[in-house]
């Protein structure tokens, strides 16, 4: 059975920092796509970003160049790194991988608040 086990997040004051890691584990295929998707209230799930297992990155155009996203392959983990945040960063974080079977999970969330 496949678990995503995120830790991380928080309270922080706008301009402040904050790290988010995501941990894999369950599956017999290889992890090809891992990411984070944000919700924030009365709001869909929207893309924050996504790296390829070659390390190909995609981000959000509202997170360029404050969030920085990497993994480990051989741990099979990913962290979000999110600087200069702000209070429309304000959501629950969502930790998403991909298996090269075709299968994506999702981890339980974990809140982070921006305050102004």
């Amino acid at each position: 059975q496949v678990q995503l086990v995120e830790s991380g997040g928080g309270l922080v004051q706008a301009g402040g920092s904050l790290r988010l890691s995501c941990a894999a584990s369950g599956s017999t295929f290889p992890l090809n796509v891992m990411g984070w998707y944000r919700q924030a209230p009365r709001n869909q799930r929207e893309l924050v970003t996504t790296i390829t297992r070659a390390g190909d990155t995609n981000y959000a155009d509202s997170v360029k160049g404050r969030f920085t996203i990497s993994r480990d392959n051989a741990k099979h983990t990913v962290t979000l790194q999110m600087n200069s945040l702000k209070p429309e960063d304000t959501a629950v974080y969502y930790c998403l991988a991909r298996y090269w079977g075709g299968s994506s999970y999702w981890g339980q969330g974990t809140q982070v608040t921006v305050s102004s």
